[in-house]
């Protein structure tokens, strides 16, 4: 029982990952090593972040809501954001086209993020005899991890590959590039500042992953329309 645990967590986890690379041209296009590449910029961008959380943050022994230590972590949290712009502007790809490139980085860096935040933990504590819906729980934010990632590569797209961008656009795409990118900050102050379960928590990620990944399309769709002749 706790072995079909452990893999029902790890399917749904890891599963959707899997899913997505083959259910798209992913798969069709050879991105494989660009969702490598991804990946590997995240582990050094995740190795720089955890540098600057350890020397930057004060060690808290409550887990109340500190607004100036949660705006230091905001801050370095933005590194995630130039971690992707290196994936997407300094990478060298194979001949694939911006969409297919912002969907492997963000699959890539989703997947990694996985791998490092939530492997140990389910399995440490998915094998235990005592069945939790807390590993479930963590597939559930993977998924909602997955979408939020993708969104904010493919703005991230917009901003740094996308040229001739509308210029009424151009307001909404930061703004929805911030939103995504502070995320872990609303997250956290739910958790600790309002006192959220963690059922509660989840709900909103994946309310807000699906509402941002709508914002998202609406804003790639509208700036990869051609201009009209008048």
């Amino acid at each position: 029982m706790t072995l079909f645990h452990f893999l029902n967590c790890v399917a749904l986890t890891f599963g959707p990952h899997a899913v997505y690379f083959k259910a798209t041209p992913l798969s069709e296009y050879d991105t494989l090593g660009t969702c490598v590449k991804a990946a590997l910029v995240y582990l050094g961008t995740a190795l720089i972040k955890l540098v600057c959380l350890a020397t930057f943050l004060q060690v808290s022994d409550t887990d109340s809501f500190d607004a100036p230590q949660e705006l230091v972590k905001a801050l370095i949290g933005f590194l995630d954001v130039a971690g992707l712009y290196f994936a997407l502007t300094q990478l060298t790809y194979r001949n694939i086209s911006q969409n297919h490139k912002f969907q492997a980085v963000g699959l890539g860096w989703a997947f990694a993020d996985s791998v490092l935040q939530r492997l140990a933990p389910l399995w440490i504590g998915a094998r235990g005899l005592e069945f939790t819906w807390d590993y479930l729980l963590q597939g559930v934010q993977a998924n909602a991890n997955l979408v939020l990632t993708i969104s904010l590569a493919a703005l991230g797209s917009l901003m740094w590959l996308r040229k001739n961008k509308p210029a009424a656009l151009v307001p909404l795409v930061y703004a929805s590039a911030g939103i995504l990118a502070t995320m872990p900050s609303i997250t956290s102050y739910l958790r600790r500042g309002l006192r959220w379960h963690a059922p509660k928590v989840v709900g909103f990620e994946i309310s807000a992953s699906l509402v941002m990944a709508f914002i998202t399309w609406r804003l790639f769709s509208a700036c990869h329309q051609k201009p009209q002749s008048s």
